[in-house]
């Protein structure tokens, strides 16, 4: 459990007076009974307020960590886990300065406040860049800490500092033979001012950073002690399922047999909540089955309600109205004279190229747990990215002020940018709404069929691309307009002349050197609720980018894989790392050529720049009664730097997974105004029996640190249609592939 509002530091002894009692009852759940703890909440919005002035983000030791008496630690990770080791690699950074083993901590996330606002003011699990935009903030909590412990055991052996060193875990006085474990030296600690400088470990010492610590969150996921926000019970809890407007904008009128689903077993109430109806119920399955059976009059209103879904919309009309909107856009990346070039030269190449909605999907279902203190405090357990950003909202839903808000972040079953604060799409305002309608704690979750029709879709997206050839065959002008919108500027709001940049990253800021340029975003507003999903606008706008590349080689009478090592000549850092891919994969072959089973194979590359990390990448596909599959997959990775290489190959694995689902089979399809699929299965995704071998190389270039979690996704949709393309002679410009039925191009 989290402490929402931590003041320890490097003691378990709480300070007298200042605990108060969360929780009204036991929590149940891995907790197994442990008492909720906190400090006393402040009364005063002003006084919150002017605490938090006076703290600097990610300066405070007593924030962070908390060293028991057996000398473990707890670390309140300023970001949150959903599978991506960032609790892992956090302790790796701090434990690396503090010595002590990463296998001794235990990592939860923090609860809101200003000291874990680390970047730039905010505080956000997502972008890959928890790690990043933290490993000098977390070495340095690390390397304070382990100088306190040294001072304070000088004071107790009455020995100079520097006469002191550390060992995992204890401070050693070499000359006496004399040691202080960091548990009995924690409350000393505790009461020294903190340090103004403090050195830090060499890198050429590094114990623990850069390499494979194992996964400290695994055994109790593979043990099923992990507890997850769909798992928390609490005494006095009801349970909760919703129906929502089958079309967004809709809101509930006549209910036909609410009094006959009022006798339904294990009822206790039905509730009317904006865009939907709920059911309370000593069960969640009663619940479900309760809310499912209420036949609800939803009535449409013609007032221009915000993202209310039109009732003739469908996804190929969206997608005709994208083709059709006019350019030539807002202006993102412009170099030379595109349109003199494209004058100058006698062939020019051009396509469009279009991806579809995608659904998150993550293993666990959306859910929440609220409860109303008798002390006039909500308590809110809701996965999330943005811990600040939920209490916010939670407050102005509550309608009370922000400190009466106690926001509990749970480890996340998986995300991909589904917890970011989206509208109409997270399940803990009804779940407010409810334990105050009812005055008991309420836990709702949404079943498969409601969390598929209130995602935040990966946007539909289209990009018009053309290109001039010079008489060498090399591509002198490349003009694309990425056509719609992405999520920042839905989410945060788009400025009228200025660009979103998720709505073309992955095809400005490549590294060829093509000499004209010029890339813009048409904008054209999606219906739909849109949000961030793995690798964001990476995970089409390189697959249009890179599938066109080969377009342009191809038209030019150049290989793919060469062209790209020329166009790359002045990029030693993207040069090295298509080469060694190539050398991963066992020396670049287009295809089609026979594999070791015989059936005909070919194999596509490409090349991203996504979150600060450079990839390369190279598919081998064949057929299978028409349909493709594929057999290698080879990532080459450069995050400039690294933390742990084993979290880094497992991250580009999964990322490689969900590349291959968008790839092959997944889309999300309206037809009049509601989604075709409501469930896995309709919903179609990656099968076990698709995923093929991977193989990963890291290279660290020193380049400034990238991310990890999201890289390795964008260069599989281009890499395997690139593939596609030299095996069957098919140039496929639209995902997923099971749209199409193939045939082998003779070898």
């Amino acid at each position: 459990m989290d402490n929402p509002y931590p003041t320890q530091f490097l003691t378990d002894d709480l300070p007298d007076g200042q605990p108060v009692n969360l929780s009204r009852r036991h929590f149940l759940g891995a907790s197994l009974g442990a008492m909720v703890l906190g400090v006393a909440l402040p009364r005063s919005a002003a006084h919150a307020q002017s605490v938090a002035a006076e703290i600097i983000a990610g300066i405070r030791v007593p924030a962070f960590l908390v060293i028991r008496s057996d000398s473990t630690v707890l670390l309140r990770s300023p970001f949150i886990e959903g599978g991506q080791g960032v609790y892992t690699g956090l302790a790796q950074l701090v434990g690396e300065e503090l010595d002590l083993n990463p296998a001794q901590f235990t990592v939860e996330c923090a609860p809101p406040g200003p000291d874990y606002r680390l970047q730039n003011g905010s505080r956000f699990t997502g972008g890959s860049f928890s790690i990043r935009s933290s490993y000098d903030t977390m070495r340095r909590l690390g390397a304070t800490a382990r100088q306190m412990l040294l001072q304070a055991a000088a004071s107790k052996l009455d020995v100079p500092a520097n006469s002191l060193s550390t060992e995992s875990g204890k401070v050693i006085h070499a000359e006496s033979g004399r040691s202080l474990s960091y548990g009995d030296l924690a409350l000393d600690a505790a009461a020294l001012p903190l340090p103004d400088a403090v050195p830090l470990r060499s890198e050429k010492d590094f114990r623990w950073i850069g390499k494979p610590v194992a996964r400290l969150d695994v055994s109790d996921k593979v043990t099923g002690k992990t507890t997850y926000t769909i798992d928390l019970a609490l005494d006095d809890m009801l349970m909760a399922a919703v129906q929502h407007a089958p079309r967004l904008g809709g809101e509930p009128g006549m209910i036909e047999n609410e009094a006959q689903v009022k006798e339904m077993p294990g009822v206790h109430s039905i509730h009317r909540l904006p865009g939907a109806v709920a059911v309370v119920a000593d069960r969640w399955w009663r619940a479900r089955r309760a809310v499912e059976s209420l036949q609800v009059n939803w009535s449409y209103s013609t007032l221009n309600t915000p993202h209310a879904m039109p009732a003739d919309f469908s996804s190929a009309a969206m997608r005709a109205t994208l083709a059709s909107a006019p350019g030539p856009g807002i202006t993102a990346e412009s170099a030379g004279d595109v349109a003199a070039a494209m004058n100058s030269q006698a062939r020019i190449v051009e396509a469009t190229y279009d991806a579809p909605h995608l659904a998150h999907g993550q293993l666990e279902p959306p859910s929440a747990l609220a409860r109303w203190n008798d002390n006039e405090t909500l308590e809110l357990w809701a996965p999330n990215q943005a811990p600040d950003d939920f209490q916010r909202a939670a407050a102005k839903i509550a309608g009370i002020p922000l400190e009466n808000v106690i926001l509990h972040s749970p480890m996340l079953g998986g995300f991909f940018g589904r917890h970011t604060l989206y509208e109409a799409a997270s399940p803990f305002p009804q779940a407010i709404l409810l334990a105050k309608a009812v005055g008991r704690p309420v836990k709702l979750i949404w079943s498969r069929e409601e969390e598929f029709l209130r995602d935040a879709l990966r946007p539909m997206g289209l990009a018009r691309f053309r290109a001039a050839i010079d008489a060498q065959g090399l591509p002198v002008a490349l003009e694309c307009e990425a056509v719609g919108e992405g999520p920042t500027g839905q989410v945060y709001g788009r400025q009228p002349d200025a660009v979103d940049s998720s709505a073309v990253e992955g095809i400005v800021g490549k590294h060829y050197a093509i000499p004209n340029r010029r890339i813009a975003q048409v904008p054209v507003p999606l219906p739909t609720i849109i949000g961030y999903w793995r690798s964001v606008g990476h995970s089409m706008n390189d697959f249009f980018y890179e599938t066109f590349f080969d377009e342009m080689a191809d038209a030019g009478g150049h290989n793919p894989y060469d062209l790209r090592l020329r166009l790359l000549q002045d990029k030693p850092r993207q040069k090295a790392l298509l080469e060694a891919v190539g050398e991963l994969s066992g020396g670049w072959k287009r295809g089609p050529f026979s594999g070791q089973d015989g059936t005909p194979r070919a194999r596509g590359v490409a090349m991203a720049t996504p979150f600060g990390t450079e990839v390369a990448t190279i598919a081998e596909v064949g057929l299978r009664d028409g349909v493709v599959v594929v057999h290698e997959v080879w990532v080459a990775i450069d995050p400039g730097r690294m933390v742990n290489p084993a979290i880094i190959e497992a991250q580009v694995n999964s990322a490689v997974a969900l590349g291959l689902s968008q790839t092959l089979v997944e889309q999300y399809t309206y037809v009049d105004g509601a989604p075709q699929a409501r469930n896995f299965g309709p919903y179609r995704t990656l099968a076990p029996s698709q995923m093929p071998r991977v193989h990963v190389r890291i290279i660290e270039s020193g380049a400034p640190m990238g991310g990890i979690g999201e890289p390795g996704l964008p260069g599989v949709p281009p890499a395997v249609v690139n593939a596609v393309a030299a095996l069957t002679g098919q140039r496929i410009r639209s995902l997923p592939l099971s749209q199409f039925t193939f045939q082998t191009a003779a070898i």
